[in-house]
This record gives structure tokens, C-alpha cells and sequence, in this order.
């Protein structure tokens, strides 16, 4: 702490913070989930049979997989450089439920895509993405009922989700806010 201006000194603020990856990774995968949200509701908007509903539900796919691609490397990074303290510390009664909702969402961002993976696999369709790009078949195709079963699944957890992930963006905004702790500036 620096005695004359009260303020961390740069080593001290750097180490409250999330290394510069983690952050990035985090701001990317928010951006992808972002991206897939935005891309399924316009396709819901356009026609049936428009070309451009197409090509928001393949955009939907290249977001989620990007999503599930980068969610891995971020796992890792959380698991070996964990988390900086939270300045003042969070009594116990708010710890758990924070930790909860990262859970949560972590498992959301793994289970969401491999799940929109399944359904389109098991309704015997190829994931094409840009480039003429293409995700081999996994899984066998063929299994109509189930391959419609796990889509509502997918879908109804992304219905969920939107009230988990907000609830995660007015956490961060209540620590920063009413609080006044570093939760929030340790991701940005």
C-alpha cells in the first residue's frame, strides 16, 4: 500500500487482479454466449425457409463452439492460478452462494453446446459452420425422438440461463456498487 496516496502499488493491484488471460478469456466467452443468445433469437424472428435463418442458426453453432473450445483452456487456468481475494473478504453467507452460481455457469458453458451438439447429430445433420467448414457426425444419427427430446432440453436450460447469467451480472454490479468490494475490478 502506498502511504501517501492510501492506493495499492502496481505489484499489489496486479496480483488482486485475474491474470490478463483469464480475463481475456472471460470477456471472450461472454462475448460468444452473447453472440449465440443474439444469433438464435434473430432466427427466430426470420421465416421459415429464409436464407438468412440459415445462416443465424449456423452462426449459433459457430458461437457455441467457440464457447465450448474456449471454456476449456479458461477451466485450466482457473484450476492453476484460482482466484485473487476478494477486498474486504466476503463473509461466509456470501461466499457459497457466489461460488454456487460459478459452478452453475461453468457447467452451463460445457453442458450447453455439447448438448446443441447431440440434438443436431442425433436428428442425422452435420453442424456446418463458415468456410465450408463442417463438425463430423459423433454420434449416430437416427434417433429422431431423443435427438428432439435433448433440443428441448438445450433450449429450456438457455430459457434458465438467461436468469443465472443475469443474476451473475447483477451480483458483480451489487459487489461494485453496494458493497464496494473488488469483486468487479478483478475482472476487468
Amino acid at each position: 500500500m502506498d502511504p501517501v496516496a492510501g492506493q495499492p502499488v502496481p505489484e499489489q493491484a496486479a496480483r488482486a487482479r485475474y491474470s490478463r488471460a483469464q480475463r481475456t478469456l472471460h470477456w471472450l466467452v461472454f462475448a460468444c454466449v452473447a453472440l449465440a443468445y443474439a444469433f438464435i433469437n434473430i432466427k427466430g424472428w426470420l421465416p421459415r425457409g429464409d436464407a438468412a435463418r440459415a445462416q443465424m442458426l449456423q452462426a449459433h453453432f459457430a458461437a457455441g463452439l467457440a464457447v465450448l473450445l474456449l471454456i476449456w483452456p479458461r477451466l485450466m487456468l482457473r484450476v492453476r492460478r484460482g482466484t485473487p481475494a476478494i477486498t474486504p473478504a466476503l463473509p461466509r453467507h456470501l461466499h457459497v452462494p457466489g461460488q454456487l452460481t460459478h459452478v452453475l455457469l461453468y457447467a452451463f458453458l460445457i453442458v450447453q453446446p455439447l448438448l446443441g451438439i447431440a440434438a443436431v447429430e442425433l436428428g442425422g445433420h452435420a453442424i456446418n459452420l463458415p468456410f465450408g467448414l463442417a463438425i463430423p457426425l459423433f454420434i449416430a444419427p437416427d434417433h429422431l425422438a431423443l435427438g428432439h427430446s435433448i433440443k428441448e432440453i438445450h433450449e429450456d436450460l438457455g430459457d434458465i440461463f438467461y436468469w443465472v447469467i443475469g443474476l451473475h451480472i447483477a451480483a458483480a454490479l451489487w459487489h461494485h456498487s453496494f458493497r464496494g468490494d473488488d469483486t468487479l475490478k478483478r475482472m476487468v
